[in-house]
């Protein structure tokens, strides 16, 4: 089959050095930098430079032997954010560590920065991680409101390389940081060992607005390369889209990083949408090749149907059927996954190879 050439037509992001000194120096609207402003416009020149050289991994070291092409520059970054994906699959199939469980609270909201509160979700997180300690489960409390309240902590968005072709999007993630673009402190980088290790996950999060929060979506697109993605940037020499869609149409052997997991997913809401929100996060797991821990364990609720959202912590206090359902959750993945490393709980799916691929 003929390799089709990349489409293009889109119009142009490219900033004038104007606009860019201006949208840069935006940052340092605060008085107190004032008396720095030749320092800032000398920072703002060689950021000038940068820019316009598309300086997207200014440290890169070459790739080495394993790879595709040896001599190909890998940055830096990424390779130490693999090698913290290899370890990190290293104890996950040590059959002697600890059994793991990652904890998602998916809310943005605490007491920390603009709604004055904790969210609901971090406390059912809470109920959570007192089980599975209970069952001499390690844990690891992904706290996604970090977003929103902690300096420098960000999820930047999934560009789509997958949709251009599957080997275009590596694993771990190769799009960031992108220092010529400013698209710097990255979460991902340090969130993807966390799912690799875990061999169960349990995620809680809220409805907004018919969906999961904003930083749940943010990090479920950016898995997008745990399921398919390209271990070997080099393969693609980097980020070539039409040398990636000849390798793909080669036959794609589609390597899901992360099957084997087992989850339980806990979604709540207030008025609209729960179901929905839990089938949808429940469906991406189980694409994933994640089993679900139980028949407990994918829940939708709702905490204060329709009350005043002041008193929220408050009907929450009052569901105690609602926080039994969470602590059997807990259980029933605590269960799952002695059970899986017993040989007690074997996954339907080996040996049984989809005639889809994504």
């Amino acid at each position: 089959m003929k390799t089709p050439e990349p489409r293009k037509g889109m119009p142009s992001p490219k900033l004038t050095r104007a606009e860019f000194t201006e949208r840069y120096l935006s940052r340092f609207a605060d008085p107190a930098f004032a008396p720095m402003s030749a320092e800032l416009d000398k920072i703002a020149g060689i950021a000038w430079e940068a820019y316009r050289d598309h300086r997207k991994a200014p440290v890169t070291r070459k790739a080495g032997p394993g790879y595709a092409d040896p001599n190909y520059d890998l940055a830096v970054d990424w390779i130490n954010a693999r090698a913290m994906v290899d370890e990190a699959k290293a104890r996950f199939e040590s059959g002697d560590g600890p059994l793991k469980v990652l904890l998602i609270n998916g809310s943005s909201r605490s007491e920390h920065t603009c709604p004055g509160e904790m969210s609901k979700s971090y406390r059912l997180v809470q109920m959570a991680e007192r089980v599975l300690s209970k069952a001499g489960i390690e844990t690891t409390i992904l706290d996604l409101s970090r977003l929103s309240s902690e300096f420098g902590r960000d999820i930047h968005p999934c560009k789509a390389c997958f949709s251009t072709a599957a080997a275009l999007c590596h694993w771990p993630c190769s799009c960031y940081p992108n220092y010529s673009l400013g698209q710097v402190h990255d979460w991902m980088n340090d969130i993807y060992p966390m799912w690799v290790e875990a061999h169960g996950v349990f995620i809680v999060t809220p409805v907004n607005w018919y969906q999961v929060s904003s930083p749940m979506k943010l990090m479920m697109d950016r898995l997008v390369c745990a399921d398919g993605g390209n271990p070997d940037p080099s393969l693609t020499q980097g980020k070539d889209a039409k040398l990636a869609k000849a390798e793909e149409l080669k036959g794609w052997d589609y390597p899901r990083h992360l099957q084997g997991r087992i989850f339980s997913v806990v979604v709540h809401g207030d008025v609209e949408g729960a179901e929905n929100v839990r089938r949808s996060v429940s469906d991406w797991l189980k694409f994933m090749k994640f089993t679900p821990a139980g028949p407990d364990a994918e829940i939708d609720r709702y905490i204060g149907y329709w009350e005043p959202y002041a008193t929220s912590h408050d009907s929450l206090d009052k569901d105690t059927d609602m926080q039994a359902e969470v602590r059997i959750a807990a259980e029933q993945l605590a269960r799952a996954i002695k059970a899986r490393r017993g040989g007690e709980l074997v996954p339907t799916y080996e040996g049984l190879e989809s005639p889809r691929q994504k």
